[in-house]
């Protein structure tokens, strides 16, 4: 039997996130991002198709880097407008019972108190299905919106990165004692004092201001692939997302990440885009169609910013110079390792299929099952991040069409297990436990 493939849903709450340009197809409905029931009918669909869950990414800037200036990105919707994801998530977990919520979180910007506290509340209200997404953050427009002159390097950012989850297991795990609560009712008694402790770690002293959460840490989540960012995954994440590459590339990045945390065990999720069809003819219109509302614009500003390339300055075939990069690295080098060290801008338009890096599996449903269960196969992948392309009707065709092959073949839950967002992923229980850094955080007298 082929192993379980599992689902996360790939958003953002914004209309145009990966595939740049879907928006303006007359049955997309991402213009809808700000209304409610946009959300809640999303969490249904998704819960029908028994994803696990709902990946949800998030930047603080805006992406000015092609031509100096915002104006593409306002343009075309390239990542803006953009709500505050953590706002949509009590209203989608109000209509489901078992899809996991991972969201993106810069820490860079936050102060340790009141993001724990904010985590803390998401996990209390979704009954345990709260995960969260770490980044460091990439924008030098987020850093000067925040009142800095430009992001910290790299390397400066996951060393920063280090101290803030100290502080946050602090908060999480070792402020409130198991048996702290007593809610006794006729001695008036809600909580023993002596059970509850200020953490003092990274210059703050605080007492958590929430009674333990079902999972107290939320499931973490990571998408660095540079060295130093495998380094942070392999101490902290329990699910890593890796961009779409070779089969041969992505079995080495899951081998190294596996082989950096053990023994502890990971999850690792690899991005995707699918086009559906009921036959091979019908998915390919679908891809025409698609295709034919793509904005390259849109995806040369999204681009730009990832790589920190400001492709305005260089014609169709010069040499893209892409060194002293502060962006995202691993993005850097993929583009080094796919191209070669003479790539350009016409080398990356060419992969601009749907306004996006990210080339589509395009088919039947039986024909996508099969690729998808030989590329987890070959790779050791456990499951995929699925961008989405016109809304709703991409995740509706994964639900109904794919979902159901991927179960012929074994290959796909029949049901939810029971348990927390970190049950359901691990079938353990609901805390992190040894020898993940999070749980050294928990040791009471």
């Amino acid at each position: 039997m082929p192993r379980e493939i599992r689902l996360n849903a790939f958003d953002m709450a914004c209309i145009g996130h990966i595939q740049h340009g879907m928006w303006t197809h007359p049955r997309d409905r991402s213009t809808d991002y700000r209304r409610l029931d946009y959300w809640t009918g999303l969490a249904r669909t998704l819960e029908r198709g028994l994803f696990d869950g709902l990946f949800l990414a998030d930047i603080v800037g805006i992406y000015d880097v092609l031509g100096n200036s915002p104006d593409a990105a306002i343009r075309h919707a390239v990542q803006v407008p953009l709500l505050d994801p953590m706002l949509v998530v009590p209203a989608m977990a109000a209509v489901t019972r078992h899809l996991g919520f991972g969201v993106t979180v810069n820490l860079t910007y936050e102060a340790p108190a009141l993001f724990a506290r904010r985590f803390s509340t998401l996990d209390h209200l979704t009954d345990g299905r709260i995960g969260w997404n770490i980044v460091t953050g990439y924008l030098d427009s987020a850093a000067r919106a925040m009142g800095l002159p430009a992001q910290r390097a790299h390397d400066a950012r996951y060393d920063a990165a280090e101290s803030f989850m100290e502080t946050a297991y602090g908060l999480w795990e070792g402020s409130w004692a198991a048996d702290a609560v007593r809610a006794d009712r006729d001695t008036g008694v809600y909580a023993d004092p002596i059970r509850v402790r200020a953490i003092r770690s990274g210059g703050i002293e605080a007492i958590h201001l929430c009674e333990p959460s079902p999972q107290r840490t939320p499931v973490l989540y990571q998408a660095g692939a540079s060295d130093r960012g495998r380094d942070f995954a392999a101490r902290h994440a329990e699910c890593i997302f890796l961009n779409p590459s070779s089969p041969e590339n992505v079995a080495r990045l899951i081998a190294d990440l596996r082989a950096r945390a053990a023994p502890r065990p990971i999850r690792v999720f690899v991005g995707a885009t699918l086009i559906l069809g009921r036959t091979e003819a019908e998915a390919q219109d679908l891809l025409a169609d698609y295709r034919s509302h793509a904005s390259i614009t849109g995806a040369l500003t999204h681009a730009a910013a990832s790589l920190g390339i400001d492709f305005d300055r260089f014609g169709m075939d010069e040499p893209i110079a892409a060194s002293g990069s502060n962006a995202i690295s691993s993005n850097v080098e993929a583009m080094a390792r796919v191209f070669g060290p003479g790539w350009t801008k016409r080398h990356l338009i060419d992969q601009f299929i749907l306004g996006s890096r990210q080339k589509p599996l395009v088919g039947t449903p039986d024909a996508v099952a099969d690729q998808l269960i030989a590329f987890a196969e070959a790779t050791g992948a456990d499951g995929f991040n699925l961008s989405r392309t016109v809304m709703p009707e991409c995740i509706e065709a994964v639900a109904d069409l794919l979902v159901p092959a991927l179960q012929e073949r074994g290959a796909y839950k029949t049901a939810y297990a029971p348990g927390t967002y970190r049950e359901k992923l691990f079938g353990a229980g609901p805390l992190l436990a040894a020898p993940h850094p999070a749980a050294d955080s928990r040791a009471w007298a």
